[in-house]
């Protein structure tokens, strides 16, 4: 019974613990949450410039009344008065509700994108007069509010031009209601952001012939052989054939031998790879040619169904169809902290896959690329786009991988084409 006592004291001052613990913590949000509200009241309709004004107007009238220099007073004097213009203008109903719509949230470089923003006043009372400012990346189109009635609204049409490949947020909307002075005002965020994908240019090309064929998991390519996993179908036998593919059923049957047909299966697992490292890229332009390349290297992939995975420095997923994938590309950013050694990530995103792509620049070295090279899976078809803008199409062949050049994204069928 000790001992049962003993436990129960124990418990006791342990349940007392966790009761002191809890409350010191509510304790500790109670303040936290304090904080945060002070903060919002002091910096949600003051500026620090107009924090700086009101200290400093304080300390003229004070300096006044001290000194008696009237200097000093002409100045307090000019600071309330600034003090009280920007708060007369800074007050007014700004219960607006604002709704943001795009004309395409996947476009491509050259593309025109229109933004229709609707400013509304939901209540019975009308609201004062404000300013507007739409971020989109980083331009901030600026435009006026009237005074709205009951129920009344704004549209405004806003339409910018995608010049370059990026994922650009649209919005959210501020509208501010204050001075022209930027002592006092007050902020609404309105509405929510949309992300426009602006895509990279890519071209279509023709089947990758690359694969492992007679694979077990792989899948149908078309192509009809006399051996593999996949039937297909008969025909009569021809000279030279393999007599073990004589289907000596239908043979009886026909009077004459026929012989098996199959339809060839390949694993097309694919992996592809973009250089992002800026050292390897001499301008802008030279980029954005080799992420032309990846993405239409992944767009035939995916258009062929083939598992793909996508490496781009940091980014590394497995897209499930070409809008997604795109989707990614627009992400696609130089990064010095890239891995220089490309088959890292690409191994560990799909170690088995039966061909490797990868996109580099053309200040990558050769031999860098051979050592690459090798440290892929035996049997896997390599293929090394280097991206030189203004060079000319060649196409090299070595024993671990192929090297192809392009200096312009039209280049890049008539390259492909010749790897049959």
């Amino acid at each position: 019974m000790q001992a049962t006592y003993e436990d129960y004291e124990e418990e006791e001052a342990m349940t007392d613990s966790a009761r002191a613990l809890r409350r010191r913590r509510d304790r500790s949000r109670r303040r936290a949450g304090l904080r945060r509200r002070l903060r919002h009241w002091t910096r949600a309709y003051v500026s620090p410039l107009g924090w700086t004004v009101l200290g400093l107007d304080v300390l003229l009238w004070v300096c006044f009344a001290c000194f008696g220099w009237h200097e000093m007073l002409a100045a307090a004097i000019v600071a309330t008065v600034l003090l009280a213009a920007a708060l007369v203008m800074s007050l007014g109903n700004t219960s607006f509700d604002a709704r943001l719509a795009v004309s395409r949230r996947r476009v491509v470089v050259g593309d025109e994108v229109n933004v229709q923003v609707d400013v509304s006043n939901p209540g019975s009372s009308p609201t004062a007069s404000a300013r507007a400012d739409l971020p989109m990346g980083d331009v901030h189109e600026r435009f006026g509010i009237p005074m709205l009635g009951a129920h009344q609204s704004k549209h405004t049409a806003v339409s910018f031009k995608a010049v370059t490949r990026a994922v650009l947020p649209v919005g959210p909307l501020m509208i501010r209601k204050g001075d022209p002075f930027g002592l006092m005002r007050h902020e609404l965020r309105l509405a929510q952001r949309i992300n426009v994908y602006i895509h990279p240019d890519v071209v279509m090309l023709e089947r990758l012939h690359a694969g492992v064929p007679r694979d077990l998991e792989g899948n149908p390519s078309g192509d009809i052989v006399d051996d593999d996993l996949d039937f297909f179908g008969l025909r009569e036998y021809e000279p030279g054939d393999d007599v073990r593919n004589v289907h000596w059923l239908s043979s009886a049957k026909a009077r004459k031998l026929m012989i098996r047909q199959f339809e060839a299966t390949r694993r097309t697992d694919t992996s592809i790879s973009c250089d992002v490292h800026p050292d390897d890229y001499p301008s802008q332009a030279a980029f954005e040619l080799a992420v032309s390349v990846h993405a239409s290297l992944g767009v035939q992939a995916l258009r062929e169904d083939r598992p793909l995975a996508m490496n781009a420095g940091a980014l590394r997923t497995r897209p499930a169809n070409v809008m997604q994938f795109l989707d990614q590309c627009s992400a696609i950013e130089p990064d010095f902290d890239d891995e220089r050694n490309l088959v890292r990530g690409a191994m560990a995103a799909m170690p088995d896959a039966s061909f490797y792509a990868f996109t580099v620049g053309p200040a990558k070295p050769l031999e860098e690329v051979r050592h690459m090279a090798m440290a892929l899976p035996a049997g896997a078809t390599c293929l090394v786009v280097q991206a030189s803008l203004g060079a000319e199409r060649a196409l090299r062949r070595f024993p671990e991988f192929t090297l192809a050049t392009v200096g312009a994204l039209d280049d890049l069928p008539a390259v492909m084409g010749a790897m049959r």
